[in-house]
């Protein structure tokens, strides 16, 4: 039930394969994330992988990204993924970052518990992109099954009306992973 930094590259170079698939004039597209484009969602996930990079090197969180981030995609929006992709592997691989604490517009959180996080983020907001962009998305099942049970685990310790996404949805039993785990966090496969 604990994502490994290898399942969080994994995570990070699919969803890094569907941000290059978006087409020109799909980033205006609408997502299963209520209310967000294509690129408001890539910019949402890359806004996140640079808070929790700076996060894991102690660094304060930068005011211009918590909440409502500014364009962090620029012209290239694959390459600017991409980047943040790699800074926060590098940053979970730094020696003793997954042993300690770290500060979350949450509030702080053991960096193990961020690994999952990051890794049910890739998995939660590809499946939105793969959606809105017509992709089939390729996260290896037993990551996906490792964060149905991170999910599980964590959703009832959440205070009341805080959930990662929106309220579980059901699903058949025997959908592929990557759909009971977006049924989970709120999307309606």
């Amino acid at each position: 039930m604990t994502a490994t930094i290898d399942d969080l590259a994994l995570a990070l170079d699919a969803t890094a394969t569907l941000v290059a698939g978006v087409a020109v004039d799909q980033w205006s597209a609408p997502t299963p994330c209520t209310g967000w484009s294509v690129r408001d969602v890539v910019n949402h996930v890359t806004a996140g992988n640079h808070l929790y990079a700076s996060s894991l090197r102690g660094r304060p969180l930068p005011v211009t990204i918590v909440g409502a981030p500014p364009d962090l995609l620029g012209p290239d929006p694959a390459g600017s993924f991409r980047a943040s992709a790699d800074a926060l592997v590098h940053a979970f691989a730094l020696p003793g970052a997954l042993d300690q604490q770290i500060t979350l517009p949450m509030g702080q959180v053991p960096a193990v518990q961020a690994l999952n996080m990051r890794v049910t983020e890739m998995l939660g907001h590809g499946w939105d992109l793969a959606r809105a962009s017509g992709q089939a998305p390729h996260y290896p099942d037993a990551v996906v099954e490792d964060q149905i049970a991170f999910s599980r685990a964590l959703l009832p310790n959440l205070p009341a009306g805080r959930t990662p996404f929106a309220p579980s949805r059901p699903v058949p039993v025997d959908a592929p992973p990557l759909d009971r785990l977006a049924a989970l966090l709120g999307r309606t496969p």
